[in-house]
């Protein structure tokens, strides 16, 4: 049975929308999107081996026209300011297209120029030299120099209580600008991945700007000519360094409730829609209806239990809840054929992902057991909440409380409001259901799981798991890094406070025409700046 929470969501329409300059008000994030930042965000694909996919149109780009985009988003929480939190992908998404960042991910899984055009580390790997582009300009007509790239970093890093400490890793005060094209970066402890933990979220802004109540000059492909709480429209950037964009223009609307974002898409309102139901795709699957975009298995709603709040504080409480996990049963209903089974550890696609350990199963009897070990042989009563934000949130906390029913555990599940979820319970509640969209585990770890991380969600303070991620980061070879991430995630594994009962596949919905949208996990899918239309 799922909960069915009618939400308030704006409405799309067919012609270009009335827009106005609303000032947006500052709004925090969360996990998926900060580390994302997480937010946040998966990437897309289009492959003959999606069921039900439509083929993207083939051939040579076409130049022109107009690409409307309903994303996750939220008026309630919208931000116009880059290096704060973020919250919504639909500022995410403007923010790409309107800003440069100084890396973004690669094909191949690495760290690809964009501002940055080359990194080197001293011997140390705790000095990073970025050579950045010099043909970059601001929309003002302003070239961009090191200067404001460092003050960028640096408000970044201020603005940590915000944005979950996304750049924790870099000691801006000991970092420096060495002329117009040079940053020089320091880092708190030795770190093989600076220009990893720098993609994507690295937003160029003018030095010394204060003011994101207006329009501020970036560098990006694309300019904002009007942006509101609700809806951002931005036209091509032709005076951008890098590869012209093909349309024209591009709108962003931020709708809360995914079924309204794939009504949009089959309804002729939108082009894109991001972050749709299983249900909603096997609705349109075959025939002339919109491109099914699928990311394989990136999509989680862990249930998180913060283990420094009764009852979760007991290791054997965690346990018990994770031994009455049914996950197939999870998996199956949720996401109706487009998942597969987790194993309690929220990364299961990072490279790092220690493929040994015995996947956990539901064991009910032992689950009571621990749960009377632990002082509660008549049962608990707890409060599970979730969201409608992204589509299967509610019914997975709905199928989850049954499951927990069987060893004595009363969960009531309470429905929150989507536009306020990420602030008032994401790392709050004591037991809620969270999301990530392919974050990667270091990112995880920087933001959620260290000792000093501004957003501990489960409250997991280990000074053995935080030597062993430091001494991890600062490995240069890849496998013996991914050894040492593996190693520390066993005792994740075994004491942490999340339920990862699956993976889902992240699936959107594009209209029959729309073409080059990027592929990849994390914040690739936001860089939509060489997406085309077919006429």
């Amino acid at each position: 049975m799922r909960i069915n929470t009618p939400l308030r969501t704006p409405s799309l329409r067919k012609r270009k929308p009335e827009l106005t300059d609303v000032p947006r008000q500052p709004g925090r994030t969360f996990l998926a999107v900060a580390a994302v930042g997480a937010l946040l965000l998966t990437g897309c694909s289009s492959s003959d081996d999606n069921p039900g996919s439509t083929a993207a149109p083939v051939g040579k780009p076409v130049d022109g026209g107009t690409l409307r985009y309903a994303v996750a988003g939220s008026p309630a929480t919208a931000s116009n300011d880059p290096h704060g939190g973020l919250g919504n992908e639909s500022d995410v998404l403007r923010f790409a297209l309107a800003y440069d960042v100084l890396t973004v991910p690669g094909k191949d899984g690495e760290p690809a120029p964009r501002l940055a055009v080359s990194w080197k580390p001293n011997k140390a790997m705790d000095r990073w030299t970025f050579t950045l582009r010099d043909d970059a300009k601001f929309t003002d007509g302003s070239p961009v120099r090191a200067a404001d790239v460092l003050y960028s970093l640096r408000r970044i890093t201020d603005k940590a209580a915000e944005n979950y400490g996304r750049l924790a890793d870099f000691d801006m005060k000991a970092s420096s600008a060495d002329g117009d094209h040079t940053v020089v970066l320091a880092t708190r402890a030795p770190m093989a991945q600076a220009a990893k933990a720098l993609e994507s979220v690295s937003f160029i802004v003018p030095e010394g700007t204060k003011d994101f109540a207006r329009t501020v000059p970036g560098s990006g492909p694309f300019k904002v000519r009007t942006s509101g709480a609700q809806t951002a429209v931005l036209v091509r950037n032709d005076d951008w360094w890098g590869t012209r964009p093909h349309l024209d223009r591009i709108e962003i609307q931020a709708v809360a409730d995914p079924q309204a974002r794939a009504n949009a898409v089959t309804s002729g309102q939108a082009d894109v829609a991001g972050s749709v139901s299983p249900a909603a795709v096997k609705s349109v699957r075959g025939g002339a209806g919109p491109q099914v975009v699928r990311r394989k298995g990136v999509t989680e709603y862990p249930f998180v239990m913060r283990m420094d709040t009764k009852p979760f504080d007991d290791p054997r409480v965690r346990e018990a809840f994770r031994l009455a996990t049914d996950r197939k049963a999870l998996v199956d209903t949720v996401f109706l054929g487009y998942g597969q089974i987790a194993n309690d550890l929220p990364t299961p696609y990072d490279p790092s992902y220690p493929r040994d350990l015995p996947q956990r199963e539901r064991d009910v009897a032992k689950a009571k057991e621990l749960l009377q070990q632990a002082g509660h042989a008549d049962g608990i009563t707890i409060t599970l909440h979730t969201t409608t934000a992204y589509p299967g949130m509610d019914t997975a906390a709905t199928l989850y409380a049954r499951q927990l029913s069987d060893i004595g555990v009363k969960a009531q599940v309470k429905v929150e409001p989507a536009d306020t979820y990420w602030t008032a319970v994401y790392a709050k509640k004591a037991f809620y259901t969270g999301y990530y969209g392919g974050i990667s585990f270091p990112d995880l770890v920087r933001v959620g799981l260290l000792s000093s991380s501004p957003t501990n969600e489960t409250a997991w303070k280990n000074k053995k798991f935080d030597a062993g991620f430091t001494k991890a980061m600062g490995t240069l070879d890849a496998d013996r890094r991914n050894t040492l991430l593996a190693g520390i995630q066993r005792d994740l594994w075994k004491d942490g406070g999340y339920v990862v009962w699956g993976t889902g596949d992240g699936l959107d919905l594009a209209a029959r025409g729309v073409a080059g949208l990027p592929e990849g996990p994390g914040f690739q899918r936001m860089f939509i700046d060489q997406v085309w239309m077919a006429k």
